[in-house]
């Protein structure tokens, strides 16, 4: 298995820990816990899920470039 498609699968697990740590969010402002950990539990994910998105963004766009340079 490539690289690409290494930080494609990781992206996409990425992703649904994000969601999961947003809905625990959300849940927990609806009951009115007061726990400030629960908002940054989105951070976690969020941080690498940017990377990652970024880089598949930009891969087409360098592999390209790369190729037109040939």
């Amino acid at each position: 298995m490539s690289t690409h498609m290494w930080i494609r699968q990781i992206h996409r697990w990425l992703s649904m820990a994000f969601t999961l740590a947003v809905i625990a969010n959300i849940v927990a402002m609806i009951t009115q816990i007061q726990a400030v950990w629960i908002g940054f539990l989105a951070l976690v994910p969020l941080i690498p899920l940017l990377a990652t998105g970024l880089y598949l963004f930009a891969r087409p766009y360098v592999s390209r470039s790369v190729n037109e340079a040939r």
